[in-house]
C-alpha cells in the first residue's frame, strides 16, 4: 500500500503522522512524504518517510500513485498554510482516485462542525486505527 503524507510550513503534523505509521505498520505500508516546501518535506523525511518530494508539481504528480492520502484538512483549501497550498494542489487531492483520510487540524478561517477536538497523538491514533481498517478490507 502507498501512502501520501502531504503536510506543508515546518512539517510537524506530517512528521507526526510518518512516525506513527512506521511504529504501527513498519515496512507493511510505502510512506511518500510530500511536503508543499522543502522544510516540510526534509522534516518528514527525518520521520523515516520512504521517499519524499517537495512543490505543487511533486504534490500533484506522486498523488495519482497513491492508494491513501494523510494530512490535515488543510490540503483540500486552495491558498491555505498562509498560501503554500495552491488551487492546483488542493484540486489534485480533492480530485484523485485515493481515499483521503484528513486530520480536521485548520489554521485557515474554516470550522468542521460536529468533529469532538483532541490532541494532535489522539487523532493520528485514530487515522492509524481507520487506516488498519482499509487496509484489512482491502486483503
Amino acid at each position: 500500500m502507498r501512502v501520501c503524507v502531504i503536510d506543508g510550513q515546518g512539517g510537524g503534523i506530517g512528521s507526526v503522522i510518518i512516525r506513527r505509521l512506521k511504529e504501527e505498520y513498519g515496512e507493511a505500508v510505502e510512506i511518500f512524504a510530500l511536503g508543499t516546501n522543502a522544510i516540510a518535506t526534509a522534516n518528514m523525511m527525518r520521520a523515516h518517510a520512504n521517499r519524499g518530494a517537495s512543490g505543487e508539481n511533486a504534490i500533484v504528480v506522486s498523488i495519482q500513485e497513491a492508494d491513501v492520502i494523510l494530512g490535515p484538512i488543510s490540503i483540500v483549501l486552495a491558498n491555505s498554510m498562509m498560501g503554500e497550498v495552491t488551487p492546483a494542489m488542493a484540486a489534485a487531492v480533492a480530485s484523485c482516485r485515493a481515499l483521503k483520510m484528513l486530520l480536521p487540524l485548520s489554521q485557515e478561517n474554516v470550522e468542521v462542525i460536529t468533529v469532538i477536538r483532541e490532541p494532535l497523538p489522539h487523532l493520528v491514533d485514530e487515522l492509524v486505527k481507520r487506516l488498519r481498517r482499509e487496509m484489512m478490507d482491502n486483503v
